[in-house]
């Protein structure tokens, strides 16, 4: 009876030690991935500063607000959808622009776009359709239309502020290469500014677009990422080039990747949080 005793007295250290370790790794990923304990409903809100030439005098300052990849309600149920229309409010963007993906069934619809559209940002809501979408398209496309929210597919909307004029764009399938997306993606001038929603990265970098900002998500940002180092399903063609954050095509436009709010496959995100993105414009005067 000594040594199984004086065996279990061993092994309660390491018990306590490998207890420790589980609950501080779960603590982690709470930390990291849900957003649980986030008043923003989301994990972060990642801004960005996009100095251009092309931006207006009337446009320094404008601020564009960002959101994809929804899938509501999966991991981002009623409750945090909620939070995210507060925190939207209270970052108070002049727009708002949403990047497809938006629902996991044809019942969560109708809530989710009457929900969005409390908003109300003074210069509308500008959405494009995701590759999740097609199945409810014409549903969807409704109840945007019922709740004020412009649906673009390749089609653009002029905002004018002050005598100025910028362009929110919309790509209608991003995944396509044709030549009614690489005609749609070339077609803007150069000095006008442009910022155009495509549901996947890939699009800026096959279409060549003459766009000043593209956004973009369906990424996920890998949704889950061994610490950022090691990203095991990325959903572009690019590797990490486009996965995640600001970075730049070959026609030079600036393409800025989501992380998205919901998730896919797997309820789950590891070392990729979920984000709002912010964007505001800086015009900057040429010499």
């Amino acid at each position: 009876m000594i040594q199984p005793l004086c065996l279990l007295v061993s092994l309660l250290p390491v018990r306590k030690i490998i207890g420790g370790s589980l609950y501080l790794f779960s603590a982690m990923c709470l930390f990291v991935s849900c957003a649980a304990l986030s008043p923003s409903g989301v994990g972060r809100v990642k801004e960005y500063v996009v100095e251009n030439e092309d931006i207006p005098p009337a446009f320094d300052g404008f601020k564009l607000a960002f959101v994809s990849d929804l899938h509501y309600p999966s991991l981002f149920s009623h409750k945090r959808l909620v939070k995210l229309v507060s925190c939207l409010k209270d970052l108070n963007p002049e727009v708002l622009l949403l990047g497809g993906d938006y629902v996991t069934s044809p019942d969560s619809i109708a809530p989710l776009f009457a929900t969005l559209s409390s908003v109300a940002p003074e210069y509308g809501i500008y959405a494009v359709p995701g590759n999740h979408d097609r199945r409810n398209l014409s549903q969807m496309s409704a109840a945007m239309h019922g709740n004020g929210i412009t649906l673009l597919q390749n089609r653009w909307q002029e905002l004018c502020k002050g005598g100025d004029t910028i362009f929110i764009a919309g790509a209608d399938d991003s995944f396509a290469v044709d030549t009614l997306s690489l005609s749609f993606a070339s077609q803007f001038s150069s000095e006008a500014f442009v910022v155009l929603l495509a549901h996947t990265p890939d699009y800026a970098e096959n279409n060549s677009t003459t766009a000043d900002i593209v956004l973009s998500g369906h990424t996920h940002g890998g949704q889950v990422s061994l610490f950022g180092l090691y990203t095991p399903v990325k959903n572009t063609a690019f590797g990490t080039r486009f996965l995640r954050g600001r970075n730049r095509a070959s026609s030079g436009a600036d393409v800025i990747t989501t992380n998205g709010v919901g998730t896919s496959r797997k309820p789950m995100r590891f070392w990729v949080p979920s984000e709002i993105v912010v964007v505001t414009l800086k015009c900057v005067q040429q010499p």
